[in-house]
């Protein structure tokens, strides 16, 4: 369920922090998939608490702010249900990792799609659902 309730977030900040799962999701195929475990933290605080008490949006909130690219704001409700769908997606990738399985990979590459194509053409799959 979408929530119009919560303040509003900035959308270069989300476009942010859609690169930083890209990224993590990377090193978890390269390094390590425990590093998958930032992501189910980062899901669980801003998709069912909310951005505003993320401690990393918090931090590139302000670093963006200050350089005055922080984009413009945008409503929250769908990017809590993304990061919903991030918290689901990397449980379940970080379970089939300590389960032995292999397939713990495709949760993993579908977040790179979704979140690169976030980042990288602010396509957000969450608010196309929802018609944002």
């Amino acid at each position: 369920m979408l929530r119009f309730d919560i303040p509003r977030v900035w959308s270069n900040v989300i476009r942010f922090e859609a690169l930083g799962t890209t990224l993590v999701c990377i090193l978890a195929l390269v390094v390590s998939p425990w590093l998958l475990g930032l992501l189910v933290l980062q899901g669980a605080i801003r998709g069912f608490i909310g951005h505003h008490r993320c401690p990393s949006h918090l931090l590139w909130k302000t670093v963006l702010g200050r350089f005055g690219v922080a984009g413009r704001l945008e409503d929250a409700g769908a990017k809590m249900f993304a990061n919903k769908v991030l918290f689901f997606a990397s449980s379940v990738s970080l379970g089939l990792y300590a389960a032995g399985s292999d397939l713990w990979v495709v949760p993993s590459i579908a977040l790179i799609i979704f979140s690169t194509a976030e980042w990288a053409l602010s396509f957000c799959a969450a608010c196309w659902a929802y018609g944002c």
